[in-house]
């Protein structure tokens, strides 16, 4: 059973006296949450990846998973990668993509400058429904404090992983027996969602509980019980036939050594114009993953006839080449950036790149250095312009939500 995103495995305390009496239940806190290790992961898959090693190491072969939230989308990657271990899949308040990815890095630029006192002071609200909170003082205080207690790097690393998240065109694979299960009142992966997960997924079936928010399982734990003992009764694969087993890569006896250099096949147009559109590819990756996904679809919706080249050329090349380099990380690249940008004057982009400085794991106070620095180097009035455009950004983009 895995947790939502800011909570511990004890969202599930609830269902657990009656499914354990049917099965072995085996829940898991995400990293820097409930106490678990502080150790942050890059994405999704790694930690899917982490909890099929930990099931491993308990003998644990085949086994039917419930998930809320990002529970739920490690669920559905254990279910697309490894079928062969998923008997049975419940995802709760999921969804194929958790809004944008501007939200989620957007909170991480708040939980870095401000910590997580103001996620925790809204989690009642966007957790459960009015009625509930006000009739239940002491769960709200219990679900902020759960926020409160998170490892904020590990926090900022899980916004970073539903931000990157996105099953959408992978629904169609998930082949084992899955139930979805939503809030009627869930305003954060709500109905809507829900439905998408259901017209994708072969043969889910849509549970719809009433009175419910995005917690689910703790609001109306009676409810979430009985539909996940019944899914869990009654849809479970069994047979392993008709599901392909990932084949497993051979071992090697001893160290590969090359013995011979193969001369590279002369690149002909073809395969010239796939290296381009790949490098076109990744670029439009990188640059929406440091600038946002509004800022480059406005550009590119600006683009006509005569800029589209000019768009195509940066993206390729600045973006596709020169970011994705492995030399530099993001973060002192964006120290760079500022610099230049400060030096050369040009501090029309200066806005797009303060937030992509925020975004990239820049404080406040380390973009103050860098534009100080700048003011020695390249000049009073240039730093001076640059200190009023970045603090216009920065006081834009860490303001906790009301």
């Amino acid at each position: 059973m895995g947790p939502s995103l800011g909570t511990t495995w004890h969202m599930w305390d609830r269902q657990i006296p009656e499914l354990s009496q049917h099965w072995r239940v085996f829940r898991y806190d995400l990293p820097g949450h409930g106490g678990a290790p502080a150790h942050p992961a890059t994405g999704v898959g790694e930690l899917a990846d982490r909890l099929l090693a930990t099931l491993d190491s308990l003998g644990v072969q085949r086994f039917g998973y419930a998930g809320c939230s990002i529970g739920g989308a490690i669920g559905a990657d254990l279910a697309l990668r490894h079928p062969d271990r998923v008997a049975s899949l419940a995802l709760v308040a999921a969804s194929p993509r958790f809004g944008s990815a501007d939200e989620f890095r957007q909170r991480g630029v708040i939980v870095r400058t401000n910590g997580l006192e103001p996620m925790a002071r809204t989690a009642p609200e966007a957790w459960f429904t009015p009625g509930f909170a006000a009739a239940q003082p002491a769960i709200v205080e219990w679900a902020v404090q759960m926020v409160r207690t998170t490892d904020p790097g590990c926090y900022i690393a899980a916004c970073e992983a539903l931000a990157a998240f996105d099953m959408r065109a992978d629904l169609g694979r998930i082949s084992v027996p899955t139930l979805v299960l939503v809030g009627a009142e869930d305003h954060v992966t709500g109905p809507a969602e829900a439905r998408t997960l259901v017209a994708g997924i072969p043969d889910a079936r849509l549970a719809l509980v009433p009175g419910a928010s995005h917690l689910a399982p703790v609001e109306q734990p009676g409810a979430v019980t009985d539909l996940l003992f019944m899914h869990f009764s009654t849809a479970w694969q069994d047979t392993l036939g008709p599901i392909p087993v990932p084949p497993a890569a051979p071992a090697l006896s001893v160290p590969f050594t090359p013995v011979a250099e193969i001369a590279a096949a002369p690149v002909g147009p073809d395969v010239a114009g796939a290296a381009a559109q790949d490098r076109y590819d990744s670029g439009m990756k990188v640059r929406r993953e440091v600038l946002g996904d509004a800022h480059v679809d406005g550009a590119v919706a600006a683009s006509d006839a005569f800029t589209e080249d000019f768009e195509e050329l940066v993206t390729r090349y600045a973006w596709g080449e020169v970011w994705n380099r492995e030399g530099l990380d993001r973060r002192t690249r964006s120290c760079v950036t500022l610099t230049a940008l400060v030096a050369s004057g040009h501090l029309e982009g200066l806005a797009a790149h303060t937030r992509a400085a925020l975004r990239n794991g820049l404080t406040p106070d380390e973009i103050k250095e860098v534009l100080l620095q700048s003011a020695v180097y390249c000049g009073i009035p240039a730093a001076g312009a640059a200190f009023t455009i970045a603090r216009s950004v920065i006081q834009e983009e860490t303001r906790p939500p009301a």
